[in-house]
């Protein structure tokens, strides 16, 4: 396989033939045909157009074009493709934009066949969550300076988003009303406005209690604010998701862990690796996940056995 850049592969797509007017009148009708039936997203529209135009330069208007491909031309631009060393994932979109274009094409009686018709999808490799060991975790969460306000209410957040597996937008969006001390669980507004309850655990209930007493009477000021985290002097409100996560990396830093492999979401993916490994039942996990289908919740199985290949291989002395 081609070992080629990113850049390489434009330099090269530049390279390739202007666009014939017949294949750019085809695809602007097609973007506006799809448009017009499914509302696709501006960037999914864009991506189509690229993808599209890349294999009416490949042509260079030889048999009709794009509109006049057929399955031997289409199986030859991916084999093309391949060798270039574009991914299974782009390829993938392609297929799809492919395919869509000349459906459309059919329903239309501009064409008699579906070229795509028995082309399959590129195998795509399951990627699985990247979760951080418990000691990594250990040391993000202990990497806050909890004896100020701020330092306070961020190690607040990095407890109960790993004590309760949360969803970034879901920890931002808490109102204040959302924590039940006494019981120790937490009212949490998922995905589809699904409303589910987790329990809080002794740490996340220990920081959260001296958040709430010490350190957001004085972020909040006299502003009756709603949300559970508030920001600090002149800011209204909850951080945002982004500012979040920028805490998150600032904090893998000064835990010694390498930035780039640590996001919010990787410690909800930490949270169902870990109970798992722990023994935990899956049929729990998706209701402390929210997750509407088990086989959403299931992945994370596959995590823990591959933790454990990993463990055993390390460890074994024949492993």
């Amino acid at each position: 396989m081609s070992s080629k850049t990113p850049a390489e592969r434009r330099s090269r797509a530049m390279a390739l033939p202007p666009l014939a007017d017949a294949d750019e009148r085809a695809i602007s009708s097609f973007l506006d045909a799809i448009w017009a039936e499914s509302g696709l997203a501006q960037q999914t529209l864009h991506s189509y157009r690229r993808d599209l135009e890349g294999l009416a330069r490949w042509r260079d208007g030889r048999d009709g074009g794009l509109a006049g491909a057929d399955r031997a031309a289409l199986f030859d631009y991916l084999a093309w493709r391949t060798r270039q060393g574009y991914s299974p994932r782009s390829n993938a979109r392609l297929l799809s934009a492919l395919r869509a274009f000349y459906a459309l094409r059919v329903r239309r009686g501009e064409r008699s066949d579906d070229p795509t018709a028995l082309l399959e999808p590129p195998k795509l490799p399951r990627s699985l969550p990247k979760a951080l060991a418990e000691s990594q975790i250990d040391a993000l969460l202990a990497a806050p300076t909890v004896d100020t306000p701020l330092g306070l209410r961020d190690r607040a957040m990095l407890e109960l988003m790993y004590a309760a597996g949360l969803r970034v937008s879901e920890l931002v969006n808490l109102p204040a009303t959302a924590v039940n001390l006494r019981q120790g669980v937490l009212r949490v507004m998922g995905k589809g406005n699904k409303e589910r309850l987790v329990p809080l655990g002794e740490e996340a209930q220990h920081w959260l209690e001296r958040y709430l007493a010490q350190a957001r009477p004085q972020l909040a000021g006299k502003q009756a604010l709603k949300p559970l985290f508030v920001g600090g002097a002149g800011d209204e409100g909850a951080p945002t998701r982004q500012q979040f996560w920028g805490l998150v990396k600032r904090y893998a830093g000064a835990a010694g862990i390498d930035p780039v492999r640590v996001s919010p979401h990787g410690l909800r993916h930490s949270f169902a690796t870990h109970l798992l490994n722990h023994g935990a039942d899956l049929r729990a996990l998706q209701m402390l996940l929210g997750h509407s289908s088990l086989s959403t919740t299931q992945i994370y199985t596959l995590v823990a056995r591959e933790q454990l290949k990993q463990l055993h291989a390390k460890h074994h002395p024949r492993g």
